[in-house]
Formats: C-alpha cells, sequence, structure tokens
C-alpha cells in the first residue's frame, strides 16, 4: 500500500507561498530590469546613502563579494553610482535619477502585489506584520 505523504507544517506552508509571490514579484519586475534581490538592493542603497559594501551585504544576508558583484550589475544599468569609486577607498554607494525612477515604479508594483496578498490572506498578512524587521528565531 503507497504511504501516505505527511502533513505539512508551517515552514513548508510558509516556503510555498513564499516561492509564489517571489515568482509573482519576479515577474512584475522583470521588464524594470530588476529581480527581487536587485530590488532589495537597491531599496537598501536608496534607504541608506552611502551604505558599504559590508552593511549592505549584511543586510541582504549574502557575501561581501556576492554584495559586489550585485552593485556591479546596478552600476552597468546606471541604477546606482559609487561616489568614491577607486581602490582603497571606502565605498559611496549611491542611487542613480534613473536608479530612483525604476525604484519607484517597482515600489507601485510591489504595492498591488501586497494588496492582492493582503485581501487573499488578511491573517496570514497580520501574522507577518513586523517579522521583516525583527524575524523570531534569526
Amino acid at each position: 500500500m503507497p504511504r501516505q505523504p505527511e502533513s505539512n507544517g508551517p515552514v513548508i506552508a510558509l516556503l510555498t507561498v513564499s516561492a509564489i509571490w517571489d515568482a509573482r514579484l519576479g515577474a512584475a519586475l522583470k521588464d524594470l530590469g530588476l529581480t527581487t534581490r536587485k530590488y532589495g538592493l537597491l531599496a537598501h542603497i536608496h534607504a541608506t546613502p552611502g551604505i558599504s559594501f559590508s552593511d549592505l551585504a549584511r543586510r541582504s544576508q549574502i557575501t561581501v563579494q556576492t554584495a559586489h558583484t550585485a552593485v556591479r550589475a546596478l552600476q552597468d544599468d546606471s541604477l546606482v553610482h559609487d561616489a568614491n569609486a577607486h581602490a582603497g577607498s571606502a565605498s559611496d554607494l549611491r542611487v542613480t535619477d534613473k536608479g530612483e525612477r525604476i525604484l519607484a515604479e517597482a515600489e507601485k508594483r510591489l504595492a498591488a502585489l501586497d494588496q492582492a496578498f493582503a485581501s487573499g490572506a488578511p491573517q496570514l498578512t497580520n501574522a507577518l506584520e513586523g517579522l521583516h524587521e525583527q524575524p523570531f528565531g534569526a
């Protein structure tokens, strides 16, 4: 007799929901030339002009090397500028005017997704409130 699948708990449910909405956000950002990671980095740089690669990596939960690679892509797309871009100097990352326009449009699209999520799962929306800033168990 085939084995019955075990009931999935909240972690698997959250990961499944996360994957679905990550894909929706990715699709919404695609024509702006952003991925979810690029959007997150751009938003961090916007929120903290002059942020260092170390702080950006820490906030994004990625390595400094990965942050350098990702920021290089943002620079190649003219979305971010390093005002101190020379060897031996601390970086001074800032969002360009083009980056500000792209970020504003991305935020509108994210707000529409947030609204769709909240209307479809209001209790989950309430339960998730604040977990981004202070995740438990981290």
